[in-house]
């Protein structure tokens, strides 16, 4: 049986974040869009973000708060589009909302606020929209030719904003990158990013006992350094601070994080200051971390003996124990619990303005099956608003 040909000036693949503010952008300069989803749900990752509130955007998002293999791709794109943009754009429908920590946006309300926002500039901007749609393959003659289970779709611009693995329960995949192949694009091999960590099982014993307690601590591997809360879990650490440094982890395999315990406070310091105090480390230690924490650490004699009693080089050793903590990391949670991925379609394939395939004339690719990842905390959306938008103005 022949099937149906429909014809379109743009196809976006995809229905996330950055394929809804392309479509919405192309559909606004008066072409003919068609947004093509795999599952039955539009914009599956904002829903769940933020716990359901969807932290859209951050006060401070900058180049700086992204990792790729060209620190500069992302610089033209975040300044074609703002995080102000997309604030007023969401004043404009009047959704209401706040600043939780450290710049981040989220909804009064609910995160389905924003989806609808979307999919109404979608309809006022004529984008048709088909899901539970399966693209079997993808070809390029005069224009693109999408091959689905029932229909041929034909476009002469295409973008995919397909996402990348993380997540896969709602319906992440690396059909992306399939097509980035396809067409002879390099991609950065893809990792999970914004994940919990694992230790190795020698160490667990110790994080298994302090499961579910939170510290406030400043995490480091290498140059890269973040200070929020940190989570003990039976596997091992999540928490802010531990999801922003696994994105700097290049393979969770015997690598070392430095965990500082107490980043407020100088140790060396007031040991030297308080040398003749009667208290032990101990309960000294337990005027600024939990009992709990402060017990799983303080295992050898020389905690539970008077300050006064003990040589400096002791005191020293235990000071860079609580301000130094070393943790061995053996792996990550993985795509999973992932909630980006880094990697992707190498952005030396792609305009930084456009966002267009260089040797592939109407082929872009936006949001996170780019080799662009954001910090926790809205800078991925803000990516994928960005990203998205310069697509559809040039598509």
């Amino acid at each position: 049986m022949t099937k149906k040909i429909s014809k379109y000036d743009v196809a976006i693949i995809g229905a996330g974040a950055a394929a809804l503010m392309a479509a919405i952008q192309a559909g606004a300069r008066g072409r003919k869009v068609l947004l093509i989803e795999h599952t039955n749900k539009i914009g599956e990752k904002i829903r769940i973000s933020g716990g359901g509130r969807c932290n859209f955007t951050n006060l401070h998002a900058s180049p700086h708060n992204y990792i790729s293999q060209n620190s500069h791709f992302m610089k033209s794109a975040l300044a074609g589009y703002t995080q102000h943009d997309f604030i007023e754009l969401v004043e404009s429908h009047n959704i209401s909302y706040h600043e939780k920590t450290l710049g981040q946006l989220f909804c009064d309300g609910s995160a389905k606020q924003i989806i609808k926002m979307l999919l109404d500039l979608c309809h006022e901007n004529h984008v048709e929209i088909k899901m539970n749609c399966h693209i079997q393959s993808v070809t390029k003659k005069d224009c693109f030719e999408l091959d689905s289970e029932a229909e041929l779709f034909e476009s002469d611009s295409l973008i995919i904003a397909s996402g990348g693995l993380a997540i896969p329960k709602i319906g992440a995949s690396d059909f992306g990158y399939r097509v980035a192949t396809k067409f002879g694009l390099n991609i950065i091999p893809t990792r999970p990013a914004l994940v919990p960590l694992i230790v190795s099982d020698q160490d667990k014993s110790f994080f298994t006992t302090l499961r579910g307690l939170s510290n406030s601590s400043l995490v480091s591997h290498k140059d890269a350094h973040f200070r929020e809360n940190i989570l003990f879990t039976h596997k091992g650490l999540s928490g802010p601070a531990i999801l922003q440094i696994s994105s700097y982890l290049e393979t969770f395999n015997n690598e070392e994080i430095t965990l500082n315990l107490l980043p407020d406070f100088d140790l060396t310091r007031e040991f030297t200051i308080h040398k003749n105090n009667k208290k032990t480390p101990a309960n000294y230690l337990k005027n600024h971390l939990t009992n709990r924490l402060v017990e799983s650490i303080a295992t050898t004699q020389e905690y539970h003996t008077s300050i006064t009693d003990l040589k400096k080089e002791v005191l020293m050793m235990i000071a860079e124990k609580i301000h130094n903590f070393r943790v061995k990391v053996a792996g990550s949670e993985g795509y999973q619990k992932a909630e980006v991925t880094v990697g992707g379609v190498d952005t030396n394939e792609l305009s930084s303005k456009t966002m267009e395939c260089k040797n592939v004339s109407g082929l872009y690719f936006v949001g996170e099956v780019v080799d662009v990842t954001g910090w926790l905390g809205g800078y991925n959306f803000q990516w994928a608003w960005a990203s998205g938008f310069s697509a559809g103005k040039h598509c």
